[in-house]
């Protein structure tokens, strides 16, 4: 390394580290590009870390959206908060979530995949034990659950250090599977918790020793009923100290480094910004959405009689979309990432649409409308989330492709807050969530035209 190099604060190298030097838990070499390294141990160490990685990336997601799970109970065993202030504490994980994200998507080049994946599971531990004892007290302040429900977002942020790392171990055919697959199974972790929440909670954990707390009284419909709500994040601890501890035991990290100031170069790149546009509309839409279709069926549908319960339909979206984020990804390697993009990005203006049509009823009968469109927007959106992510590392060289991807990543992350934000707005101002679907139409048609003209197009001038 020359003088010059040094002063720029270059230290990229994938063969030539000294892995004494930072206790051993950095690889001497990695060259997945080499047929020869991938098949001699490359291969085994990189499908190692992307299986450890994504359960601690699950977790992280369990995390994120828990308040998601729990908010909609909240009113039912006695805490008193307006529609409002409901769907404030829905977006706050990810107000955090975001604003990690562009944290942590220039730590995985500095500290390395072993210390950063391990320390941030472990850091979930704050928000779940704060969430377990804050839902017992309904008089617990409205500031407090606020700021538990930021630190939920922890977990959030987590992914734009997770997946950059991935993309670092594993060669560039084979990246839009290992990514699809990391963040599609991570992104079940949505779905994990709003399904297990409703059965986890209706009954008392280890026997009812008295350290897990006393019930809940829950009225819905007029009816009583016991619940343990804090049983949901009690459920996740143990999993969480095992997984991080896991990553902290058997994860390397790879030997390519830079320092903050090389990271930023991205920004130069006007396909950063495209690509940031291309990742709110699908994972900024996933995201977004999961994190608010409890309240959203709650608030849309809740009033009739014989109103479906929230949480008996919301896991069903993030789990098709976090299916077909999975199932993409292959896809994704095989026909190129801006044409899959292209028709999952028609598919959410399609759908964005007929929601539209649902989301003022006079009856239960739109009802089934409302959620067919909605599910078919999640799969269209984890669709587009494999997409998307196949077209970054691509379009940039591996160092860059992670920052990339955690950059865009960061800012989708959002969704959540966004999304919160816009339908707190929308019931406050008319009543009905139709003004947001009517500008999320237009914005995902103003992306397809985007990916088209730049990528997805014949003889376009950036394919990918």
């Amino acid at each position: 390394m020359t003088a010059r190099t040094r002063r720029k604060g270059i230290h990229m190298s994938a063969s030539n580290s000294d892995p004494k030097a930072h206790g051993g838990t950095w690889l001497p070499r990695w060259e997945p590009e080499d047929a020869g390294f991938w098949a001699a141990g490359g291969s085994r160490q990189a499908w190692l870390t992307l299986t450890i990685t994504t359960a601690n990336l699950t977790m992280a997601f369990i995390t994120w959206f828990l308040v998601s799970a729990l908010v909609v109970r909240l009113p039912q065993i006695g805490f008193q908060f307006t529609a409002s202030q409901l769907f404030w504490l829905a977006a706050m994980p990810g107000l955090a979530g975001g604003s990690l994200r562009l944290i942590h998507m220039f730590l995985v080049p500095i500290y390395g995949t072993r210390h950063v994946v391990s320390l941030s599971t472990l850091s979930l531990l704050i928000p779940l034990v704060g969430w377990f004892y804050a839902v017992q007290n309904p008089g617990t302040p409205f500031w407090v659950l606020m700021l538990l429900a930021f630190l939920a977002g922890l977990g959030g942020g987590n992914f734009s250090s997770f997946m950059p790392s991935t993309s670092m171990f594993f060669p560039k055919r084979l990246q839009g599977t290992a990514l699809a697959i990391q963040a599609g199974v991570g992104n079940f972790g949505v779905s994990v918790v709003q399904f297990v929440t409703p059965w986890v909670i209706g009954f008392a954990l280890l026997g009812g020793v008295a350290w897990v707390g006393e019930p809940q009284t829950m009225v819905r419909g007029g009816v009583e009923s016991q619940i343990y709500l804090q049983n949901a994040p009690l459920v996740m601890i143990p999993f969480v100290a095992v997984f991080g501890i896991t990553a902290w035991l058997f994860l390397k990290s790879v030997p390519i480094k830079s320092n903050f100031a090389e990271q930023f170069d991205i920004f130069k790149s006007g396909h950063t910004w495209a690509q940031t546009s291309l990742y709110i509309m699908t994972f900024g839409g996933f995201s977004g959405l999961a994190a608010t279709f409890p309240l959203l069926i709650r608030e849309v549908y809740g009033s009739f009689e014989g109103a479906p319960d929230p949480l008996a339909w919301a896991f069903w979206g993030p789990l098709v979309g976090s299916a077909s984020r999975v199932i993409a990804g292959p896809i994704s390697d095989k026909f190129g990432g801006a044409r899959v993009t292209h028709w999952a990005g028609i598919g959410m203006v399609v759908c964005a649409f007929l929601v539209t049509l649902t989301v003022s009823p006079t009856s239960l009968d739109s009802f089934w409308l409302f959620v067919s469109a909605m599910l078919a927007l999640f799969f269209f959106a984890g669709v587009g989330n494999a997409s998307t992510f196949k077209q970054m590392p691509m379009l940039f060289a591996p160092r860059q492709g992670g920052g990339v991807i955690g950059f865009t990543a960061a800012i989708a992350a959002y969704g959540p807050f966004i999304f919160g934000m816009l339908f707190a707005w929308s019931f406050a101002s008319y009543q009905s969530a139709a003004p947001v679907f009517y500008g999320l139409t237009a914005f995902f048609a103003f992306n397809v035209v985007l990916n088209w003209v730049l990528y997805a197009r014949r003889n376009a001038p950036f394919p990918c």
